[in-house]
């Protein structure tokens, strides 16, 4: 049996598996369909079309499956898909999808923190961290173990792949390629994950051959045809073929590399500083 409080209100034909824990003034609208071990807290709101698979943490005042924030949205039936074992905190909102059919998709064991936004049809995978206020535009992909810091934003059809990590306070306009850092406004890459990868356990010569497609990518000169290339000819684990099937799928393209000058983008370049300085005097 589930808990459920008094003053929670659950709507018709909603579907509730087993040992949940509803919380008071929960709000489950008409045919939501919730697995079995969630615990979900006060004041959440989860809207009609919303899937939520089992053991997940849903904090007070979330809002799951609500209309999406699109002017082509007219209304039809969309939905919104959670997995299982999420932690979702306090004031996360998730949109479902705008076009009939279609669906905004939270995968499994993703920790997103207060006030994370996931616009409607964004797909993301597995261990994923949000941290506070990262917010995701409409139709945003996220791949599995990316690392969102605080107050980022990304713009629509982003990509952002497999364990890449984004700067607090940055702001990314092309796909962002797995295993790599990136930060500024907008955003650059910055170098490898190295800690992400030594913590995901990936060992040495996986890590060189990484390093290597990074550094034809960014410091060889060549472009990123010529780049990809050379990654085809001289590099064969598996991890580089996903970076490259990740670059040659990118319709926004990739995000360009920091200058040697720089090694943070939020800073401004010193030759911008000299020309503010010039113009002043």
């Amino acid at each position: 049996m589930s808990e459920i409080h008094p003053t929670a209100i659950i709507g018709k034909n909603a579907e509730l598996g087993v040992n949940n824990k509803i919380g008071p003034y929960v709000i489950i609208e008409d045919g939501v369909k919730i697995g079995s071990h969630n615990t979900i807290m006060a004041g959440a709101y989860i809207c009609v079309g919303t899937e939520i698979g089992n053991y997940n943490e849903i904090h007070m005042r979330t809002v799951i499956g609500h209309t999406p924030q699109d002017t082509a949205y007219k209304g039809e039936p969309t939905y919104t898909k959670i997995g299982h074992h999420n932690k979702i905190r306090e004031f996360v909102t998730i949109h479902r999808g705008t076009k009939p059919g279609t669906s905004t998709v939270l995968g499994d064991s993703n920790f997103l923190m207060a006030y994370c936004h996931v616009a409607h049809n964004c797909t993301l995978g597995n261990n994923i961290i949000m941290v506070n206020q990262a917010s995701l535009t409409g139709h945003c992909m996220v791949e599995d173990s990316a690392f969102l810091s605080g107050m980022t934003g990304f713009h629509q059809f982003t990509r952002i792949g497999r364990l890449s990590m984004v700067s607090a306070l940055s702001a990314c306009n092309k796909d962002i390629p797995p295993f790599l850092t990136c930060g500024g406004r907008p955003g650059v890459v910055l170098g490898m994950n190295v800690v992400g990868l030594r913590r995901a356990g990936f060992p040495p010569p996986i890590r060189d051959e990484i390093k290597q497609a990074y550094k034809l990518l960014y410091r060889s000169g060549l472009n990123v045809t010529q780049a990809v290339e050379e990654m085809k000819k001289n590099l064969k684990c598996a991890e580089v073929k996903h970076l490259i099937s990740f670059i040659e799928a990118s319709e926004r393209g990739i995000l360009d590399g920091a200058s040697g000058e720089e090694e943070e983008t939020l800073k401004p370049r010193k030759s911008k500083i000299k020309k503010i300085s010039a113009s002043l005097t």
